[in-house]
């Protein structure tokens, strides 16, 4: 349908899914307009809800972000608000190139207001709040989370940013690093897996560009169990981010 012309947007109701098209969307999606010499265009948004629902278990509950971002050829979109869903859907849909649209299972539910004159370029991040002594990055619904833990931070002495990086390819570097540099500190949290998460390549360039100090902090690397005490082991809380934070900025054992 897009190599016809068409902008197909395809629903696969939960990430894992996509799992049975990954041929499709790799090899075929991804790669298109450049095997093609910038010929073709797949102006196709896939729609693939991400994160953990109660109750849902292994096959549904899987935050599978760092997978789209290390392929080359795909936007990858992670909204956390309903602004953010207007806005970022309503220019994924007018886009050339095939988008990877990752709403948050947990955030359908969230409502509020939306004014379709207060769009931010698709690429750029948001700065929710400034803080003097840590920047605190994450996105869809790590970005509640972080938000709420920044607030006991304030009460502890600790002044923290918030960034919603909103898109993880392309990701806006430049707001990110020009606020951890400032602050000397970055924590960037997700509700992913740890290992080998998106979260590792935001830190890395931090790391590497502005010599600032880093952490992460992501899922065990360990299924998401069905019932609610075996979820909660893989749930990032906000009082999980306040004891990294501080960890990070105070030096804490």
């Amino acid at each position: 349908m897009a190599w016809m012309g068409m902008r197909p947007v395809v629903e696969m109701r939960v990430i894992d899914f996509a799992l049975c098209a990954m041929d499709e969307i790799v090899n075929q999606a991804a790669k298109n307009r450049y095997m093609f010499g910038g010929q073709g265009r797949v102006p196709i948004v896939m729609r693939m809800p991400i994160g953990m629902w109660v109750n849902s278990a292994a096959q549904h509950s899987q935050s599978l972000e760092a997978w789209f971002a290390h392929m080359p050829g795909v936007v990858v979109l992670c909204p956390a608000t309903p602004q953010d869903n207007f806005d970022m859907l309503t220019l994924a849909l007018q886009g050339d190139d095939p988008v990877v649209y990752l709403e948050n299972k947990e955030l359908w539910t969230l409502s509020g207001a939306v004014d379709s004159a207060a769009r931010l370029p698709l690429t750029q991040a948001r700065v929710l709040r400034r803080g003097q002594h840590l920047t605190m990055v994450s996105w869809s619904a790590a970005v509640h989370t972080t938000t709420q833990a920044a607030d006991r931070l304030q009460s502890l002495g600790i002044s923290a940013s918030v960034i919603d990086l909103r898109s993880l390819w392309p990701w806006d570097r430049q707001t990110v690093l020009e606020d951890c540099a400032r602050t000397g500190h970055l924590l960037v949290v997700h509700d992913a897996v740890q290992v080998a998460g998106f979260g590792a390549e935001v830190v890395a360039t931090a790391a590497e560009l502005t010599r600032c100090k880093v952490a992460r902090l992501g899922a065990p690397r360990i299924p998401v169990g069905y019932a609610a005490c075996l979820e909660n082991v893989v749930r990032i809380q906000p009082d999980d981010v306040v004891q990294a934070a501080r960890q990070l900025v105070c030096s804490l054992p």
